[in-house]
């Protein structure tokens, strides 16, 4: 299990990625995935929806369950990935490059780990 240095990570195993200008990439951590299994279907949220912290963003049906996915961060999406819609393993193979949607008008969230303290968080539970 992996976790990328520069990227921010919830409590709920979701990453982000600010990317500057108000807008960052939304994902799910190596960690989550490996808890999941082998992931068969992804359902995201539409385009132009105005997220806020906390609120679901979709599922993720895997074998061994189906698992809500929370925004960490205020936003609006702007793209979501049709790639990993089409393809929805690729979360099991690349978790880091998989991002599930971009956000936009984004505001920072100062609840979120930084990778040290994520990594400490999965050790400990």
């Amino acid at each position: 299990m992996s976790v990328q240095k520069d990227l921010f990570y919830a409590e709920t195993h979701e990453w982000v990625k600010y990317l500057g200008g108000g807008r960052a990439l939304v994902g799910v951590s190596d960690h989550a995935q490996e808890e999941m299994g082998d992931v068969a279907y992804i359902n995201l949220c539409e385009a132009g929806e105005i997220l806020t912290a906390g609120d679901s963003l979709g599922d993720i049906e895997s074998i061994k369950a189906v698992s809500d996915i929370y925004c960490p961060v205020d936003g609006t999406v702007s793209k979501v990935n049709n790639e990993l819609l089409d393809d929805p393993s690729l979360l099991n193979s690349d978790p880091y490059g998989s991002w599930l949607v971009e956000l936009e008008n984004v505001t920072e969230n100062s609840e979120l780990m930084d990778s040290g303290v994520y990594e400490a968080f999965i050790s400990e539970n």
